[in-house]
């Protein structure tokens, strides 16, 4: 009777200590993680900043949980995942809720999970504490050739998803989708890393409806804010290929309510310029391409043609021992996303025409 017991209660501990096993996660803490893009860790957390900065992991199960939070309590913000592979979905980080994200696999095995911040730096950051899951790893970021795309909030992937909230209605960040904005589709199409300085709005000497702050202005700041006391440490990444897409909103007519200057090519032209050397200040002998706006018809398309051209002429003559600014102008457009922007699918029509322009530069053409 008391061999009887013993092997009774072996069997309950097996069975527990099985249970438990099955149950066991492990913790991968943020400041492991290795992100790509704009971002600053502060303190133990990781703050995700730029648009499309992201983060892998490898885990093994069914699941894993994101310990994430953002500043504002009152305000909310997005991620989206790709799981092995595949795209997913944007995943609503909310304020005032201290729940975290518990993303569930079709199966149990082993998985590579990539986290992207769908909004941009102006929307506020996202703070991740940690990742729970089996056997969590964090994974780098795949050697290859860096392209920077600089630009508004085309380049954001802003006003491009209304699959979830219909245009005219929820947060402007509602319609955010970075992934699929055309730099990483064209960066993924040619297997090379990305990161996206962008900010809506913005343009080389005034905003669509202000006289700034400009990009010269924000550029250098990790957040882009021209009031930030935080620089970026530009030795974080050696792009091949910095592509510029700024125009759109220097042309702008305004909101109709602010008092607003006629476009003026030569301080727009000067502007872009000096911008141009400070990127090449930070990136010596990185290859430049400006890209003109498929928002922009008739005579405001001519002009900003006209003007890049200028710019790409001016450049060139000051660093004649470089390769050559090259220039990309897009085709006329009827956008489909919210506000007159490029919708999701549009962005995929642009990056299949850059991909071949983008095919030459990296291969020194």
């Amino acid at each position: 009777m008391k061999l009887g017991i013993t092997a009774c209660l072996l069997l309950v501990f097996c069975s527990y200590h099985e249970s438990y096993s099955q149950k066991k996660t492990d913790i991968l803490p943020a400041t492991k993680l290795l992100p790509f893009g704009r971002y600053s860790f502060t303190g133990q957390e990781l703050e995700l900043i730029s648009s499309a900065v992201h983060f892998g992991f490898s885990f093994k199960g069914a699941e894993c949980t994101l310990y994430t939070s953002i500043p504002d309590a009152n305000g909310h913000n997005y991620l989206q995942y790709v799981l092995d592979g595949v795209y997913q979905k944007r995943v609503r980080i909310t304020g005032n809720s201290n729940a975290p994200v518990i993303i569930k696999t079709p199966a149990a095995g082993n998985h590579k999970i990539w986290i992207y911040k769908a909004t941009e730096a102006t929307t506020g950051p996202i703070m991740i504490t940690k990742i729970v899951a089996d056997q969590v790893k964090p994974l780098p970021v795949p050697k290859a050739p860096l392209i920077e795309f600089i630009g508004n909030s085309i380049t954001c992937g802003a006003a491009a998803d209304a699959s979830e909230t219909p245009c005219g209605t929820g947060s402007y960040q509602d319609q955010h989708n970075a992934y699929m904005a055309y730099g990483p589709r064209v960066a993924r199409a040619l297997g090379v890393n990305f990161i996206l300085s962008s900010v809506s709005g913005i343009g080389i000497y005034r905003t669509w409806n202000t006289d700034g702050p400009s990009m010269p202005e924000v550029y250098e700041k990790t957040d882009f804010l021209k009031e930030s006391s935080r620089f970026w440490d530009f030795h974080t990444y050696s792009p091949k290929v910095v592509s510029i897409a700024l125009g759109t909103n220097d042309l702008s007519s305004g909101d109709g309510h602010t008092p607003r200057k006629p476009f003026d090519p030569g301080q727009f032209i000067n502007s872009y310029v000096k911008f141009v050397k400070l990127v090449r200040s930070r990136y010596p002998h990185v290859r430049i391409a400006l890209l003109s706006s498929p928002m922009i018809r008739g005579s405001g398309r001519d002009n900003l043609e006209k003007c890049l051209t200028g710019i790409k002429g001016e450049v060139d003559k000051a660093y004649p021992g470089d390769r050559p600014v090259a220039l990309f102008f897009f085709k006329e457009m009827d956008a489909h996303g919210c506000g007159g922007h490029p919708g999701v699918e549009d962005h995929g029509i642009m990056a299949g025409q850059l991909k071949p322009f983008f095919t030459k530069l990296l291969a020194g053409h």
